[in-house]
């Protein structure tokens, strides 16, 4: 019994250890930033598994969104209202694409990278509407570089 009692007080111990590392990363909906109109910024962050990202309304009209193309295999995905403030935990490595519904094709997007997954070549054949396809070309070359 004594044994029991030890493995499940370790059990907690690690499960707190875990998620007390876990971070929460802010993202910015503008209307205009440093990449030009329509972005998020930061439009690229790699993060950690257990890690969120709050998406962080500075102008009216936006949202977020995944794209389903852009996120690993069996992602529920999610959709935010538009000018909702929203926070979105990411528990599985993989690279995860947003958009603003409303400016998807005037490239408003960005990439997430959780964990050490590699960029799959699916990503760079995927032709995203408009500037945006243009916007994940210059996040792939930064990714690149790296």
């Amino acid at each position: 019994m004594k044994r029991v009692k030890q493995s499940l007080q370790i059990l907690c111990l690690l499960a707190f250890t875990s998620t007390a590392f876990a971070q929460t990363y802010e993202v910015l909906m503008k209307n205009r930033g440093t990449g030009g109109p329509m972005v998020y910024e930061p439009d690229y962050l790699a993060i950690q598994p257990g890690d969120s990202v709050k998406f962080i309304r500075k102008h009216k009209s936006h949202n977020a969104a995944s794209i389903a193309e852009l996120s690993p295999a069996g992602y529920p995905g999610f959709i935010g209202k538009i000018d909702e403030e929203i926070e979105v935990k990411y528990d599985n490595a993989g690279f995860y694409g947003i958009k603003c519904s409303p400016h998807y094709a005037q490239g408003m997007i960005m990439l997430i990278k959780v964990g050490d997954a590699v960029l799959p070549d699916s990503y760079r054949a995927f032709k995203a509407p408009g500037l945006a396809d243009k916007r994940f070309q210059e996040i792939y070359t930064r990714i690149d570089k790296q």
